[in-house]
């Protein structure tokens, strides 16, 4: 049985987050940790909170063993975007975007299907 995290409204854009998820898709989460220790983005931190989370929830809800577990899924979708403005010359103005995201990881055991 998949148990999933979601961490919602991280003040990274999506973009971002992905170059992150894309190394640890399909890991065992022991070894996504690890991978996320050394990389040295925000980002990352995030992550690893996320899949924790994930690890946590499977082994305290379901009883499964944190050792089998690996990553099923893990995608960034985007969030609310907060839109702030910058002055410019001749009384004019430009929007700046700070992009939000939601992270979802999904963990299931080795051998499940």
């Amino acid at each position: 049985m998949a148990v999933k995290a979601v961490a919602k409204n991280i003040g990274i854009s999506p973009k971002k987050m992905r170059r992150v998820l894309k190394t640890v898709r399909g890991q065992k989460v022991e070894s996504a940790l690890k991978i996320l220790g050394f990389l040295l983005t925000p980002a990352a931190k995030e992550v690893a909170k996320v899949v924790k989370s994930a690890a946590n929830n499977a082994e305290n809800n379901n009883m499964m063993s944190q050792g089998d577990l690996k990553i099923v899924a893990i995608h960034a979708d985007p969030g609310v975007t907060l839109r702030r403005f910058r002055a410019r010359s001749r009384g004019k103005a430009s929007r700046i975007l700070k992009r939000t995201c939601h992270v979802t990881v999904v963990v299931d055991e080795e051998g499940a299907a």
